[in-house]
């Protein structure tokens, strides 16, 4: 490959990935379908806002997985870098933004909702639901991916391995969607902990991704040798790649922490900030999932509300 490699070459070499293609399809799909049978019934949780959010999610997942974004970051560090924020600070809090628990059980069909729901209404599924979303879980799980998956070694394996490469990509979102579920408090979730400790909850991760994102930018040396190895589009230097790569992580990613931040400080400050939902299912769920619009079984409260609830979940508008 010549020296005067340009982005357009990764245009060419772009192969769209249709089975992600398809499955964001159709997530949104059965998203869409949900959410439009709660609107008929002009159930007030089911606000335009909630469906551009978490159409905005998957639209995200689709630029950071689906498009020349990910063949270009196997050329460029720093588009790399823009790729894990999209996954781990932009698409999460967008798909929780649009509270998707409802739409998507009402978008199933019952013989598939059904059985879903009895499988995370099993106590010992339930409990490790609950572990993995506690407050201290979830942290730990957001900083050690973050952090795991940028040490040289990792990152050269994700990028010699495409098997790998879907495993850090995966492992990134979920890890995203854990920490940012504490964040929102999409229903029927509570947080184990107070509101307001979601703001030193959000600082603290705002302190390991500047730590990260700040000896990535400012380091003497290559991290991965991979990018030093390439042919250098518009004339960048490995280091130059790299410190743009380390500024663009540590701009966008402390810009939506903080931004979060501030949500929940306007939330607990003004009165009436959160919109919420009812304390128990939502009936339009327990009729599609019960079969009868009667009331819901045990097992049907079971996924949707969590026992002992704290209080009616809340998201800041």
């Amino acid at each position: 490959m010549s020296d005067c490699w340009s982005a357009a070459q990764a245009l060419v070499d772009w192969v769209l990935d249709h089975w992600i293609s398809f499955a964001l399809i159709l997530a949104f799909g059965v998203y869409l379908r949900g959410f439009l049978r709660l609107r008929r019934r002009k159930n007030r949780s089911a606000t335009s806002l909630r469906a551009l959010a978490f159409g905005g999610g998957v639209a995200t997942l689709g630029v950071a997985l689906a498009s020349p974004i990910h063949e270009l970051g196997e050329r460029l560090l720093q588009v790399h870098m823009l790729q894990h924020v999209l996954l781990m600070m932009v698409a999460p809090p967008l798909l929780w933004l649009g509270w998707p628990l409802a739409p998507i059980l009402l978008g199933l069909p019952r013989s598939l909702a059904h059985p879903i729901a009895r499988i995370f209404a099993v106590s010992w599924v339930k409990w490790t639901a609950r572990t993995l979303c506690h407050p201290v879980s979830a942290w730990l799980a957001f900083a050690a991916v973050m952090w795991g998956w940028h040490i040289p070694a990792s990152y050269e394996l994700a990028l010699r391995s495409g098997a790998w490469h879907h495993v850090e990509h995966a492992s990134f979102l979920a890890a995203a969607l854990l920490f940012w579920r504490n964040v929102v408090e999409p229903w029927p979730s509570a947080s184990a902990w107070p509101r307001w400790s979601m703001i030193p909850y959000l600082a603290l991760a705002d302190v390991q991704n500047t730590a990260l994102c700040a000896l990535l930018t400012f380091s003497d040396r290559v991290w991965y040798k991979t990018y030093a190895l390439l042919p250098r589009p518009f004339g960048l230097s490995p280091l130059e790649d790299q410190a743009t790569a380390g500024t663009i992580m540590w701009i966008l990613g402390s810009a939506v922490l903080l931004a979060a931040v501030g949500c929940i400080v306007r939330e607990l400050l003004v009165p009436g900030q959160g919109q919420v939902w009812p304390r128990e299912p939502l009936p339009e769920v327990n009729a599609h999932l019960g079969g009868t619009p009667g009331p819901d079984p045990g097992w049907v409260r079971g996924i949707l509300a969590r026992p002992n609830s704290p209080g009616i979940p809340r998201v800041g508008s």
